[in-house]
């Protein structure tokens, strides 16, 4: 069942005391500027800005408030272990905006690990999957992503099966491609194909176990 963010807000108020009998589950494609929270923060909008679900659903994992693309919201604690621990290796499968022609050297450091910092602390990742995009045709974003004119972009898809820290911004930024627009498309089997952004899909909490499962064979 597919709905906009404005659809799903005119049907559920959330914090006015309403509960779940049953376990609920929403694919949410989330727009650039807002926090992968339910409350605000300061001037950074949250996600109860966007929709209205029932109290007790959170957001599984986060994304960056400069990110965009699909977030897990669930209501079942049982799926954090599943989703989020890094021993499951669930991937994740992101569409990125870099400055420049993203370079056969840096598909081969991709592919074999790439090494940065978090706060003064050496990290070298696991090997990623990547490969050049052409045509990508995504909604528009706001606000526009900001071009150097005389440097050309390249889009880029990049599976990883952690989650560091900013980490695919901060492998590009070590490759020399710095990231300028960074799209989480999918996470294990679910993607946000068809969902524009600020829309949200509830799928049938036994129709998303059963998805799982079968990506976790």
């Amino acid at each position: 069942m597919r709905k906009s963010f404005r659809d799903n807000r005119d049907r559920r108020s959330r914090g006015k005391g309403v509960t779940t009998r049953h376990y609920k589950t929403y694919l949410l494609n989330k727009p650039y500027g807002y926090l992968s929270q339910f409350t605000s923060e300061g001037n950074h909008p949250g996600l109860k800005e966007l929709l209205y679900v029932p109290k007790d659903v959170y957001s599984l994992g986060r994304l960056d408030r400069d990110s965009e693309g699909l977030l897990l919201l669930t209501n079942d604690p049982s799926l954090n272990q599943r989703i989020l621990h890094p021993r499951n290796h669930i991937a994740k499968t992101y569409w990125c905006q870099v400055e420049g022609e993203f370079s056969d050297d840096a598909i081969r450091s991709f592919n074999l690990g790439v090494t940065f910092s978090i706060k003064g602390k050496p990290i070298t990742t696991l090997p990623a999957q990547v490969k050049r995009l052409e045509n990508v045709n995504l909604w528009e974003r706001n606000p526009p992503v900001r071009f150097r004119a005389n440097i050309p972009t390249s889009w880029i898809k990049v599976t990883i099966r952690e989650g560091k820290n900013r980490q695919v911004r901060r492998m590009c930024a070590s490759v020399g491609f710095p990231a300028l627009r960074l799209v989480r498309w999918s996470i294990g089997p679910f993607d946000i194909d068809g969902l524009q952004s600020g829309d949200v899909m509830e799928i049938p909490h036994g129709e998303f176990l059963q998805k799982l499962s079968k990506y976790e064979i």
